[in-house]
């Protein structure tokens, strides 16, 4: 990113030399991404993030389809970013369909079947889900869709370089990815859009990103979403070692809290997630406890946020809102080591003796 940031910082939509390197940096990342997802560079567009990139799928399609029909069909533990822009379409007269998971977190293909109606515009269902790492059949729920000729869009946001992304094996019409949950910066992502597809823009002024986003590209974060995708690519080939260290670690935490249960499906799930209900330890004290040791991890709980409600996401899986309390999210990366993670087992132990008393499960006021 550096000679972007110092010395190519030219427009790439200008024409002088120091523009035409611009514009070569955003090319090359735009190739980069492509291969990381098995498409065509000119099908992947530049955004904000992840988040932006949902919104542009979503709203894109809901507002370039409205002749055809207002209704979307989605899944009850999508990203905020996915359903809180379905429940904004509602308060603009869309209809939206959310649909259950089972105790493991997967969509029922049936039941998306049964959701369609010749109304329906969009699916939208998450690849990977970003607190318990389930899986969904995409490539099922995709060709449900389509069979009934409706556009089918999946985030993809957790399951980049941890799962192979191929946009055509899947058969998907719009996938979203974000930069920083592969090593790249924050504040990028990208959208696959099949050839094909209608969008209406949410950012209008200028022609760039091919008329789907106006504004001058951001581009040192597109350059380094570009190399972190190309380094990516060599990191899908080594999930064995991360399931490796991401089992070791579950087995360490159970041998210190027998009774602990997972959450997600036992595999069907992301090769770095580990999500589990410890009962009668509070999630939001253990995440405190264990930062004061060097181990950042997150709760299952919005506690923390100021909000008394648990996550959708574990409640829609059937948890109680005790079990979603006393639940604990642990995320490895490909630079996860196994002292790290026996530190961190070493940490638990640590909490567990001396906070005993102060971390025990107490209702969230």
């Amino acid at each position: 990113m550096r000679p972007y940031l110092e010395a190519s910082h030219g427009n790439p939509s200008s024409l002088h030399a120091g523009e035409r390197e611009a514009r070569a940096g955003v090319a090359t990342a735009r190739r980069q991404i492509a291969r990381l997802i098995e498409a065509r560079p000119s099908r992947v567009f530049f955004t904000g993030g992840g988040s932006e990139a949902d919104n542009l799928a979503v709203k894109g399609v809901a507002l370039a389809h409205r002749e055809r029909g207002s209704h979307i069909v989605t899944s009850s533990i999508e990203h905020p970013a996915v359903l809180q822009v379905c429940r904004f379409l509602e308060g603009m007269g869309c209809s939206v369909t959310y649909l259950g998971v089972d105790r493991d977190g997967l969509v029922d293909p049936e039941t998306l079947a049964d959701a369609i109606t010749d109304d329906t515009i969009l699916v939208s269902i998450m690849m990977a889900n970003n607190e318990v790492g389930t899986v969904q059949p995409i490539k099922q729920l995709s060709a449900v869709a389509h069979e009934r000729g409706v556009l089918f869009h999946t985030d993809a946001v957790q399951a980049a370089a941890k799962l192979p992304l191929a946009v055509d094996d899947l058969g998907v019409d719009l996938l979203t990815i974000s930069g920083h949950k592969f090593h790249g910066p924050k504040g990028v992502g990208a959208l696959y859009v099949r050839k094909g597809v209608r969008l209406e823009p949410l950012i209008h002024g200028g022609k760039q990103e091919s008329g789907y986003r106006a504004g001058t590209e951001n581009v040192p974060a597109i350059v380094g979403m570009g190399k972190a995708a190309e380094i990516a690519r060599q990191s899908v080939a080594h999930v064995g070692r991360l399931k490796r260290l991401r089992d070791r670690l579950h087995e360490g935490i159970l041998g210190l809290v027998p009774d602990g249960t997972l959450n997600g499906h036992p595999d069907r799930r992301l090769p770095n997630t580990l999500n589990l209900t410890l009962p009668e330890l509070r999630g939001e004290a253990l995440v405190v406890a264990l930062d004061q040791h060097g181990v950042s991890l997150s709760s299952g709980s919005a506690c923390k946020a100021g909000s008394p409600e648990p996550t959708h996401v574990l409640l829609a899986m059937g948890r109680s809102p005790e079990e979603a309390h006393c639940s604990v999210r642990f995320s490895l990366s490909h630079e996860t080591t196994e002292t790290e993670i026996d530190t961190a087992v070493e940490a638990l132990t640590r909490v567990l003796r001396e906070l005993e008393t102060t971390i025990r499960f107490l209702p969230c006021k």
